[in-house]
């Protein structure tokens, strides 16, 4: 980026870590994982074309906290019994060309696979509605108040190992429709205890995560947030329930909350929107963070479709403490160098004219990781995939990863 650009200035977090700029690279799924579910090769080889693109921070894929509650066949799981030395080798190529390295941590909840037959965990037993996908998911069974504190357990026991293993951070997944988001929403949690009802109760598992992670971290472990703006359905979590959400998470000293949108069912992180919202064609979010800076002191991040430096200057000029991009990092892993020297350059999104929303997202989503496996294997990116034939790669990918992953499931005792 030019150099006098505002994304080019340092930002110093409320725990003390300093990111050099206000370039982060968002997390995305890439269903690369190694044997094990562990970081390997490719991902490595994939991460390593980042450390060195010139983003300030670099957030990974989801990483699970339960290796029975996947978001797909290929992701990683951090564990308390997972070795150490993948994730150790991981967070030194994040950190290689300077920036901070955070760790998404996730749960799935209801949007996990039937055929990846695992937990089938979610506050209320409220199934995805994804039309004739609906079966493809499983069916959930409301969350007894001990596997609540033993989901609780597994986030706090995952933000450890990824801070013994060198990382700056992680980032709690509680967006896009994830067992978080799923409290936090009155569309999914009907729950009449402690953890349902008012939106106090809804957001305890959360802010329970938050708080034991800082008391088993320490004040110097960026703890990040990725939380919806708003689910995008009539009667769910809205932008009030979201500015309440974060004055909560102000009390409890959180670095950076990352502000997303959507889920499975109505996938707004990509542009979509069911209830009547106009999402804008870059910085889908920027509406909505604007209205959220004028309550809190956390410092903001947005993400959704940002490809122009003059977009990313325009988030941090309306107040954003950072700009998160993902997409356009899959086909251009060095976007922010090149900036520097083109300020004009523009990033590539993938695009898909198809007419059903739910496989134009599952294309989307496709000729990303299409992208990020070819940048896995050492070879040059696909400006303009193909829809369909990249959507054929993934479901190849994902049936091989799928059978890999049972085996190993298989092979674990009790």
């Amino acid at each position: 980026m030019k150099t006098d650009s505002i994304v080019n200035t340092p930002f110093s977090l409320p725990c003390g870590q300093v990111v050099p700029n206000r370039i982060v690279k968002a997390a995305m799924e890439e269903n690369m994982a190694g044997p094990g579910r562990l970081p390997g090769y490719a991902l490595l080889a994939l991460y390593r074309y980042w450390a060195h693109g010139g983003a300030g921070m670099i957030i990974t894929g989801n990483v699970m906290v339960d290796s029975a509650a996947m978001t797909g066949p290929g992701g990683v799981v951090l564990e308390s019994s997972s070795p150490s030395d993948p994730f150790e080798r991981w967070a030194s190529v994040i950190k290689s060309g300077g920036a901070l390295a955070i760790m998404q941590i996730n749960h799935p909840g209801r949007q996990s696979f039937v055929k990846l037959k695992g937990k089938a965990l979610a506050p209320s037993a409220v199934p995805l509605n994804m039309g004739r996908f609906s079966k493809q998911f499983v069916q959930p069974k409301a969350m007894s108040c001990e596997e609540i504190r033993d989901v609780c357990q597994r986030f706090v026991s995952t933000a450890k190992c990824a801070q013994n293993a060198g990382f700056d951070g992680v980032e709690v997944h509680a967006a896009h429709g994830y067992l978080l988001s799923q409290f936090l929403s009155p569309l999914t949690n009907h729950r009449q205890d402690e953890y349902g009802g008012c939106l106090e109760n809804r957001a305890r598992l959360l802010l329970n995560i938050v708080s034991q992670i800082r008391a088993t971290c320490g004040k110097h472990f960026a703890i990040l947030i990725k939380l919806n703006s708003a689910d995008f359905q009539r009667g769910g979590f809205t932008i009030k329930d979201a500015r309440r959400v974060i004055a909560m998470l102000e009390r409890l000293d959180v670095d950076v909350i990352e502000l997303s949108g959507g889920s499975y069912e109505v996938p707004a992180m990509q542009g979509q929107s069911r209830d009547h919202n106009t999402l804008a064609r870059e910085a889908y979010f920027l509406k909505f963070a604007r209205e959220i800076l004028v309550d809190t002191r956390v410092p903001i991040m947005t993400t959704g479709g940002v490809k122009q430096l003059a977009v990313a200057e325009q988030v941090i000029e309306h107040g954003c403490a950072f700009v998160g991009m993902a997409s356009a990092f899959a086909v251009t892993p060095d976007l922010p160098l090149k900036w520097q020297s083109k300020p004009d350059y523009q990033g590539v999104l993938p695009y898909c004219s198809w007419q059903n929303k739910v496989l134009v997202s599952l294309a989307k989503m496709a000729m990303v990781r299409r992208n990020l496996r070819r940048l896995g294997n050492n070879l040059s990116t696909v400006r303009d995939p193909s829809p369909l034939w990249s959507l054929v790669q993934d479901m190849w990918h994902k049936r091989r990863a799928t059978q890999r992953y049972l085996r190993e499931r298989a092979r674990i005792p009790g």
